[in-house]
């Protein structure tokens, strides 16, 4: 089977060597890493274009243009469908997506058609984050899931496996999130078409180097997304 690991990026040179060294290590057969990068002026993407050199299963999407966490996404999942993808894993480039978690959530994909690696199962676990932002992050969830109609208890999760035919499914250009809330689009639409979603628990390590770019803006735009979804879902938008 022919994996993809898709990873956005911005400002994330403290992390990405290590998270690809990493991914690498598990040695997954017929393995690709693709990272999109919106041209980060920390030079991320000249990291990630050195080791492509070294590596071929390793890919650089730099991005110039219509930047942003959802238009990255976006492009990224439609690079590893046009390179043959069976399977796409996306996470973050932070370290709190462990990649020893890539195996089992490919495993489950057998059982499933959408694997989110969840923080709110049994036996998951969260390592550094303030009460402030468990808290936000709980309430987030149960807004998400009563506007929305999902079952998930993840709904916040970007750690997530995906078979090729969800992805085909969601209709990957008509997208409307820009930013973090593509999350949240992708697993309302795969809901939508009825694919089969499961959870599998791990343990979130909030990041340790670089800086998160999840703010107040970010977070009140995702909350308008999930209204937004809520509509065009009532009138047959989507």
């Amino acid at each position: 089977m022919k994996t993809f690991v898709m990873i956005p990026t911005y400002n994330e040179k403290e992390n990405i060597k290590n998270l690809i060294d990493r991914i690498l290590k598990l040695r997954i057969k017929n393995l690709h890493i693709v990272v999109a990068d919106d041209n980060s002026p920390d030079g991320t993407w000249k990291i990630i274009q050195q080791i492509s050199k070294k590596n071929k299963n390793v890919h650089l999407l730099l991005r110039k243009k219509d930047k942003g966490r959802g238009s990255a996404g976006r492009d990224g999942f439609i690079y590893c469908l046009r390179h043959g993808a069976e399977a796409i894993v996306e996470m973050d480039a932070d370290m709190s997506h462990d990649p020893k978690y890539i195996p089992s959530m490919l495993e489950e994909l057998k059982n499933a058609d959408l694997v989110l690696g969840s923080r709110r199962v049994e036996g998951s676990k969260e390592i550094g984050r303030s009460l402030i932002r468990k808290i936000v992050t709980h309430f987030a969830n149960m807004y998400i899931r009563l506007m929305l109609g999902l079952k998930v208890k993840d709904c916040n999760s970007g750690f997530r496996c995906f078979k090729r035919k969800v992805l085909e499914k969601i209709n990957l250009d008509k997208l409307e999130s820009k930013g973090p809330a593509i999350v949240q689009e992708v697993l309302f639409k795969a809901h939508l078409k009825g694919f089969k979603i499961r959870e599998i628990p791990i343990t979130f390590v909030d990041r340790t180097k670089g800086y998160s770019k999840l703010g107040i803006p970010q977070l009140a735009a995702g909350y308008f997304m999930v209204l937004k979804l809520k509509f065009l879902k009532l009138i047959g938008g989507i």
